[in-house]
């Protein structure tokens, strides 16, 4: 039972590094335009002009 002494404050150190990696890529954008990549790729790009080439 001693070993609870180390393990749940290196737990609650872990947990705390986690939630402020999280924070800090929901600050930076990480997950902005969730659906934009998804979409993107069903529609063709026909602006791309031909090559010439068959």
């Amino acid at each position: 039972m001693d070993v609870l002494i180390y393990i749940i404050p290196i737990a609650l150190i872990l947990g705390l590094i986690g939630l402020v990696a999280f924070l800090w890529s929901l600050k930076s954008g990480q997950f902005d335009d969730m659906d934009g990549a998804a979409n993107r790729i069903l529609f063709d790009d026909d602006d791309a002009p031909p090559t010439g080439k068959d």
